[in-house]
């Protein structure tokens, strides 16, 4: 870079000098600003002084989103592998399965990683459990609940009662929770965000976005879902899905260096992935009038293993924090061996054969997978140090990303206070 402090000594003050600099100032934007030099340097009212005989301005501090409390809800319902040995498991054309159902769980966990799952207790719906989950979070933060400016409600079928498959959504389940806070505070906005299993992250990114703004300064946000009630008996990936709910607040925090969120990705697709998840009938011929959860689990996972690694490393290069000091991957807990065949190839993008261990902390084998809960539970775990060789420092970094039903992805870098 030339020695502009040279350049200008050399140069007169007259209009030459002037024009010289006026060049530089286009080219460089901040490099000078109109102020008599007296360092050193003859004095002349037609002079300016060049950016580097100034001092530095100091940074102002800038707003990011930060995770102040977070709590959870585990139903007490334990339901082991064991319990689905008498089920009566169907192909998709009605068809009987020539496999005893002990090889077909027993192939299920090694897929999928699940030992058990957590199931609701039928006194509760979805809008009850994300209210335990929220009272927790709210408690964790040692906030006044009246100051929350918008409470969002990830979830995708609403309160379902026991014995029943039909999705009650109106009221929207935050105005619920809302209600069984007791908030009175009429500027405390409730609403829901129907978004397949990355609906919990997705809310957060908004939160974010309300935060950055200045239009927020508190926010809760919740993950709730109760799959036991709307997936088929006699369909296999039942054993899959389960219910809990989690929350988190997010406050506008003030600071000079990044903190909180700090970058975030997502995609949809929909050209010939949108149906992959859907509503479908039983794949018992008998029951024509419900409606249940169904996927194609191959194309899902293939559609994972291309797009979520690619996804999560966008948002670790937009944040601009190596690979390296990215501490934890909290991925959502879907299937366990779809999940490290991700976080691997994760590192394989960044020329890395292996993962580190204890890179990725997972709840499937005990928890299932329910779907918006398990990211604010996974976290919710963590930060408690409820869960075995995982914690989370100040000062860290760590990633969520998380796949579902749309087709969505999302990704999201957060360094910990």
């Amino acid at each position: 870079m030339p020695d502009y402090l040279e350049l200008f000594k050399t140069n007169s003050c007259g209009k030459q000098n002037f024009d010289y600099l006026c060049t530089l100032k286009m080219q460089f934007a901040t490099l000078l600003k109109p102020k008599k030099i007296t360092d050193g340097l003859a004095q002349s009212e037609g002079c300016v002084e060049p950016f580097f005989l100034t001092k530095a301005p100091k940074m102002k501090p800038e707003i990011y989103a930060t995770i102040i409390g977070s709590g959870s809800y585990l139903p007490t319902k334990h339901v082991p592998n064991s319990n689905f040995l008498e089920r009566t498991f169907l192909e998709s054309n009605g068809a009987s399965i020539n496999r005893p159902n002990e090889e077909i769980i027993r192939k299920f966990q090694q897929i999928t990683g699940i030992d058990e799952r957590r199931y609701v207790e039928d006194e509760y719906v979805c809008s009850d459990i994300a209210f335990f989950a929220a009272e927790k979070a709210i408690a964790d933060a040692g906030i006044d609940k009246e100051t929350l400016d918008y409470i969002i409600v990830a979830h995708n079928f609403g309160d379902v009662k026991s014995g029943a498959t039909h999705s009650d959504l109106v009221p929207a389940l935050a105005s619920r929770v809302k209600h069984k806070l007791a908030i009175e505070n009429p500027f405390t906005v409730a609403y829901d965000l129907p978004f397949g299993c990355p609906g919990w992250l997705q809310a957060v990114i908004q939160a974010n976005y309300y935060i950055k703004s200045g239009d927020a300064k508190k926010i809760l946000v919740i993950g709730s879902e109760t799959l036991s009630r709307v997936s088929d008996p006699h369909d296999r990936d039942s054993m899959i899905y389960s219910d809990g709910a989690g929350a988190v607040v997010l406050s506008a925090t003030e600071s000079e260096t990044p903190v909180g969120i700090l970058a975030h990705v997502t995609r949809t697709d929909t050209i010939e992935q949108a149906y992959l998840l859907k509503m479908d009938r039983s794949f018992n011929p008998e029951d024509k009038e419900n409606l249940y959860l169904k996927m194609n689990g191959r194309k899902l996972y293939e559609y994972a293993l291309k797009t979520v690694p690619s996804a999560i490393k966008m948002a670790i290069d937009k944040s601009g924090i190596p690979i390296q000091q990215i501490e934890r991957i909290l991925i959502h807990q879907a299937n366990e061996k779809m999940d490290e065949a991700i976080v691997t190839r994760l590192y394989e993008l960044y020329g890395y054969a292996q993962r580190p261990e204890f890179s990725m902390p997972m709840t499937i084998s005990w928890l299932g997978n329910n779907s918006v809960a398990t990211l604010p539970i996974l976290f919710d775990l963590i930060s408690h140090r409820k869960l075995e060789n995982y914690n989370l420092n100040s000062g860290e970094y760590f990633a969520f990303a998380s796949v579902g039903a749309g087709m969505h992805v999302n990704a999201l870098v957060y360094k910990l206070p």
